[in-house]
């Protein structure tokens, strides 16, 4: 279990005057602010008092799960898979998601190429079938005679 580290008492006891120091610097500025300031400086001290007097509690079941923590330069790593046993169902178990996923965006990718393939050939289809010639959309009086032709109808 992680536990704080204890310090000898002359370092408590320096940390504490510092902390009564500090609060007597910051409480003597206290007088010229607004109430509302006030209140959110007290609310804060509270908290960070109740933050102080709780320890750090950790269940047995976390710390147990990493068994070795192993450090290169700056980087810390933890490693091993419990005392449970069962390395490769773990690792098994955990890839099923990913799979899956991967699964599940591939198949997402096929629908949506193939709706795309099919709307163009839609659009490839009537302009082929139409009247018109194919040129004739890219004439810039086509769309006038469009808008003339809504209205007479």
């Amino acid at each position: 279990m992680n536990r704080p580290p204890e310090y000898p008492p002359e370092i408590n006891r320096a940390a504490d005057a510092f902390a009564r120091r500090l609060t007597a610097r910051l409480s003597e500025g206290n007088a010229s602010l607004p109430y509302d300031i006030t209140e959110r400086l007290r609310a804060a001290r509270m908290q960070a008092l109740a933050q102080r007097k709780r320890p750090a509690v950790q269940s047995a079941r976390q710390t147990a799960a990493a068994t070795h923590v192993s450090s290169q330069g700056s980087t810390a790593t933890l490693s091993g898979w419990g005392s449970e046993g069962g390395n490769w169902w773990r690792a098994l178990v955990s890839a099923v998601p990913l799979t899956a996923l991967v699964v599940g965006l591939v198949f997402i990718n096929m629908a949506q190429d193939e709706t795309v393939a099919t709307e163009i050939a839609e659009v490839d289809a009537a302009l082929l079938t139409d009247d018109l010639p194919p040129s004739a959309y890219a004439d810039p009086g086509f769309l006038q005679y469009l808008k003339t032709a809504n209205t007479t109808q």
